[in-house]
């Protein structure tokens, strides 16, 4: 799949398919991830434009606080917390 986005974006979005199924990050996890500790809101801004949900697994990342945050996919918050039970994740 080619991965059409900015470059900061398709580095957010490959990071994200490295997510194994029934795990979830944070928002803070996948910035350290890509070497970018402080951009969480540029990470944050990056996942909610991600247009190739679930494929892209966007519903793994999680606020720090625990709570759910947005999804980008059809169906908003509640396919994301369809998807999570799927994995074995209830928040």
């Amino acid at each position: 799949m080619i991965l059409k986005g900015t470059k900061f974006q398709i580095k957010v979005w490959n990071f994200l398919k490295t997510i194994n199924r029934g795990t979830v990050l944070t928002y803070s996890d996948v910035a350290r991830g890509i070497n970018k500790p402080r951009a969480v809101r540029a990470v944050a801004n990056a996942i909610g434009k991600n247009p190739y949900a679930p494929k892209i697994p966007c519903h793994r990342v999680i606020r720090s606080d625990g709570s759910l945050g947005g999804y980008s996919g059809k169906g908003g918050i509640k396919t994301k917390k369809k998807l999570l039970k799927l994995e074995g994740i209830l928040l």
